[in-house]
């Protein structure tokens, strides 16, 4: 048994051992990358001149706190002029999604933003951007998929089978629903439908408000439809199929730059904020069950 547990996590122990080994090694040469490579005008215009600035967001939507805290700070900022918000995710969580999009629509009221879809614009992910002044998307791209989602699991035979039996004292006829221990009843499912489908209408009313479409046709440009960037422009969710030098171009001209100068992230920084980010998000995604808009 030691020796089947040692083979499990031994690509862990091996990396643990690496950094362990050399962690001095990693220190110094951080230390002087940032001495050597590091462009100290670059910092300069960064903090000085800076009057666009970019905010992405990658990967599933769980935690959005990085992405709110960047979109207040370029509101707050008087400098920066206008924002270009880069997405390419495929959707997640409704409250951070929905969080991200009125967070947008502030910021719109004091500078334009212009959307750009660099890979997929879809769910959680399509409503975080619909209060853009404009939405473009890249001609690959993956737009739509504009619906609710709840899961969950149904682990009554396995408990059976490995001899696990749950136990519960609840108050309220609905508190077990969503439970992984036993088969939903009707009753359950016809609740938890009901949430689903005002989140699902809550989510086509303000697309449609904020893409000026007529409600009263979201079956074609919602219904969980998945859409190429051409088709996605025809039926309203985008406005134009152009390239990120297009995005930037538009932005600039709503903002009135006349000399547009990017404000730059540290790399390092975020380099580490996308790599906890995806880590926390795969695991929080892989054990919710929480709505989804995905």
């Amino acid at each position: 048994m030691f020796d089947f547990f040692r083979k499990l996590f031994s690509p862990i122990t091996a990396i643990l051992d690496f950094i362990t080994k050399y962690f001095k090694t990693i220190v110094f040469l951080t230390i002087i990358y940032f001495i050597f490579f590091s462009n100290p005008n670059e910092e300069g215009i960064k903090k000085e001149f800076a009057n666009l600035q970019k905010i992405e967001l990658n990967g599933p939507i769980v935690d959005v706190s990085k992405v709110l805290e960047n979109i207040n700070k370029a509101k707050k900022d008087e400098n920066i002029k206008g924002v270009l918000f880069v997405v390419d995710s495929p959707g997640g969580s409704v409250a951070p999604s929905v969080e991200i999009a009125y967070a947008i629509k502030e910021l719109k009221e004091l500078k334009p933003v212009v959307t750009y879809a660099s890979g997929t614009i879809a769910s959680g992910s399509y409503y975080a951007s619909i209060w853009s002044n404009k939405i473009i998307a890249n001609p690959g791209s993956m737009v739509g998929s504009i619906g609710v989602i709840m899961q969950g699991f149904e682990l009554s035979e396995l408990l059976d089978k490995i001899g696990i039996q749950t136990q519960t004292v609840k108050a309220g006829k609905y508190k077990e629903s969503g439970t992984p221990t036993r088969k939903w009843t009707p009753f359950e499912e016809k609740q938890l439908q009901s949430v689903i489908d005002d989140t699902y209408n809550m989510f086509i009313t303000d697309v449609a408000e904020a893409r000026k479409l007529d409600i009263k046709n979201h079956t074609s440009f919602a219904d969980a439809k998945i859409f190429t960037s051409k088709q996605a422009k025809e039926v309203g969710l985008i406005d134009e199929v152009a390239t990120l030098s297009f995005a930037q171009d538009s932005l600039e001209k709503l903002a009135k730059v006349e000399k547009p100068v990017w404000k730059k992230e540290d790399r390092f920084e975020k380099f580490m904020d996308k790599l906890m980010s995806q880590a926390i998000s795969k695991v929080l995604m892989s054990f919710s069950n929480s709505l989804k808009a995905i």
